[in-house]
């Protein structure tokens, strides 16, 4: 489906402040999340499957080797501590779960063990399975595909004319090329971006557009949370009803694509968070992001049903990578499964959470960024947090940091 917008028309409505106009924009996305998905949801959990070290440069990550941030810090996850976090997220609500890594690539032995990872989410649970494991050839995407994965995840991260002051070790066109190996791979792409790093709004207007020609299967929507330390770490939140707006504009523009709101939103959309909801978003990323808190599962589930959405799952949830709006489910209510059981009634100690199961490390040295910019917000003041897992023991990998 084309737009619903024009570009001249998304740029006049980016102009927009008066919270009237924008209640009345909102309901105009909400018209066109509605004809499209009904009362449909799609809701994510993640797992950081490794992090911290990463070498490129992108200015808004705690993880780069260039950022003065302390680094958040584990070693790859084993086959089995993902499957236990893929669980926790099930017993959580979500309907998918996305396997996550820092960097631009992996080895062939991380690689191998996020493919094993993959293997026994889709065995053992009834979770659509994501991964976001950086660049990528046809060649891995086929593995992955192989592996059960059904949705590749690689952001384009802002506009093009903008991208360079975001990141200069990853380059755009880079960026392009891995989401065409997932596309003839035969996978669904999940590409989006960050909104607050610093572009005009004629970039964002920019940004919404190409990924409209991009055409993803997922869209998801970050905000910028600064990270004191990096590039972007003295830049304010975004104002709540601004922030609401322009998703409200990405959904005019992208009417067939799957918004989910994620990290940011806590911080960023404060108690605007339902308007965020009518201004077109089909899920959210449930529980917390790769380095930072989010909100209760509970939380997420409740808001999205006060606005009469659907956020029970199907019986074979885990074979279908879109959301439950097939031919013909739309009518009626959807039926309960025996999964839907789990949620609430079952221990969720192993739900990804960063503030126990990462270590914050400072770094003794800090090499210049490569496009020579400072960072700013001073390093995080907070001591190491304990080197604790909630009970899934992280195995240090031989030449690597835990």
């Amino acid at each position: 489906m084309p737009p619903l917008i024009t570009y001249e028309e998304a740029l006049e409505l980016g102009q927009i402040d008066d919270h009237a106009e924008i209640e009345a924009l909102i309901e105009r996305a909400w018209a066109a999340r509605v004809e499209n998905f009904g009362d449909s949801t799609d809701m994510c959990s993640l797992v950081n499957a490794k992090s911290g070290g990463c070498a490129e440069d992108c200015g808004f990550c705690a993880q780069s080797r260039y950022a003065e941030a302390d680094t958040p810090m584990h070693a790859m996850m084993t086959p089995e501590q993902i499957l236990e976090h893929a669980r926790a997220a099930e017993a959580a609500g979500a309907h998918r779960f996305c396997m996550v890594t820092q960097g631009q690539g992996l080895s062939k032995r991380d690689f191998e063990n996020v493919l094993a990872g993959a293997r026994l989410v889709a065995e053992k649970t009834n979770l659509k399975r994501c991964a976001s494991v950086g660049h990528m050839s046809v060649k891995r995407a086929k593995q992955l595909k192989e592996a059960g994965i059904q949705r590749v995840h690689h952001n384009v991260e802002t506009a093009e004319s903008y991208y360079d002051e975001v990141s200069t070790t990853v380059k755009y066109e880079g960026r392009l090329r891995t989401i065409d190996a997932v596309e003839e791979a035969g996978l669904e792409t999940c590409v989006g971006g960050i909104l607050n790093l610093g572009e005009s709004r004629e970039q964002r207007v920019e940004m919404a557009f190409q990924l409209a020609r991009i055409n993803p299967t997922s869209v998801p929507i970050n905000m910028l949370n600064p990270r004191p330390g990096t590039k972007f770490g003295d830049r304010d939140h975004m104002d709540p009803w601004e922030a609401v707006k322009w998703i409200a504009i990405f959904r005019l523009i992208m009417p067939e694509a799957l918004f989910r709101l994620c990290g940011g939103r806590v911080e960023n959309l404060g108690e605007l968070h339902s308007l965020a909801v009518k201004a077109g978003i089909n899920g959210v990323m449930m529980g917390n992001f790769l380095t930072t808190l989010g909100s209760d599962p509970e939380d997420d589930r409740a808001m999205f049903e006060e606005l009469g959405l659907n956020v029970a799952r199907q019986p074979d949830n885990g074979a279908h990578p879109r959301p439950d709006n097939r031919s013909g489910w739309l009518d009626g209510e959807s039926p309960r499964t025996p999964v839907d059981d789990l949620i609430d009634t079952r221990v969720q100690d192993k739900l990804w959470n960063p503030e126990e199961q990462l270590r914050r490390v400072k770094k003794s040295a800090v090499p210049p960024r490569p496009d020579g910019a400072p960072n700013v917000g001073g390093a995080k003041d907070s001591a190491p947090s304990p080197n604790r897992s909630g009970g899934l023991e992280l195995v240090q990998v031989e030449g690597e940091a835990a």
